[in-house]
């Protein structure tokens, strides 16, 4: 078991570049993870479950605790990420399904390694956590009305199975992690532990099948918009969050904290979600937002943490 916790802390150290190689070679050998395709839902259940089991009744009472900062940092989430979707979309004249794929995972809640990042920094993880369990469970009735409300002139959008959808795919896995813990308690303490390298092993899979799927798509003239779009939304959800934040009067560690929740997208609920649900280049947006955040996230927590104001 210590030998996989080691293993899970060197992935975590070196998850970006795992993630570019990974996806270097289903970019070369599509047929390697073509099997997964149709299963990524599954492997996205195994992540949130993970979620889940790491949950703990303190989490949910610190919410009600200090409400207004989480409540603020989820509604600045979900109102700017989505909006900025929609924006560079109509300022890079993307259409179809690419520009609903933009959106979709605009939409999409808060990414699981915000948390990480938000430590890295010195930054409240806390207040972290928190706003990215929010911004998860209330996920099964933002997701589908953003994506109805943002994306309907680009495809069509089945708002009642992307709800009935999410419910399965990210709220019962979480719930049931919950309980398990909750009834099993240092029981399970051992398998906790390894929850980490799992989720980064399925984030890894999951990433590999929508290559997989994509391979043929990845880098083509129609799609050419995408990587700067993404780079652009990304960034720009920081710049937001972060100014908002500021607005907000907030101390440094929250700054940071919402910086990050702001910026980083659960992409693997994106990526599966457009895979299911739409054309398979609805899913390259998450698939790049994945790969990117995790690079430009590592930088900003590296320059936070060197020109943090000293106590």
């Amino acid at each position: 078991m210590t030998k996989l916790v080691s293993f899970s802390t060197w992935l975590s150290k070196w998850f970006t570049l795992a993630v570019l190689l990974w996806a270097a070679v289903n970019y070369s050998l599509p047929a390697s993870s073509a099997w997964l395709i149709p299963n990524t839902s599954y492997l996205l259940g195994v992540i949130l479950f993970g979620m889940g089991l790491t949950l703990t009744k303190e989490d949910f009472v610190r919410i009600g605790k200090r409400p207004v900062p989480v409540i603020l940092g989820t509604l600045a989430h979900y109102i700017i990420m989505p909006g900025l979707a929609w924006l560079l979309c109509q300022i890079f004249g993307l259409t179809g399904a690419t520009a609903a794929g933009v959106i979709l995972v605009g939409s999409c809640p808060s990414g699981t390694s915000s948390s990480v990042m938000a430590f890295l920094s010195g930054g409240d993880v806390a207040l972290d956590v928190s706003i990215e369990t929010l911004s998860t469970l209330l996920a099964p009735l933002m997701l589908p009305t953003l994506l109805q409300l943002l994306a309907h002139q680009y495809v069509q959008v089945p708002a009642s199975k992307l709800f009935f959808s999410t419910i399965e795919i990210v709220i019962v896995p979480i719930i049931l992690g919950v309980v398990i813990h909750t009834l099993l308690g240092k029981k399970i303490e051992s398998i906790i532990k390894v929850m980490p390298l799992i989720s980064q092993l399925a984030i890894l899979l999951i990433i590999g099948a929508v290559v997989s799927a994509n391979h043929a798509n990845i880098f083509t003239q129609a799609t050419a918009l995408v990587i700067p779009v993404v780079m652009c939304h990304n960034l720009c959800g920081y710049a937001l969050g972060f100014g908002f934040s500021k607005l907000l009067g907030l101390e440094e560690p929250q700054q940071k904290a919402i910086t990050f929740e702001v910026g980083m997208q659960d992409s693997s609920l994106g990526a599966t979600l457009a895979i299911k649900y739409f054309a398979p280049a609805a899913a390259i947006p998450s698939t790049i937002f994945s790969i990117w955040h995790n690079i430009s996230g590592s930088i900003l927590s590296a320059w936070w943490k060197n020109h943090s104001k000293k106590g």
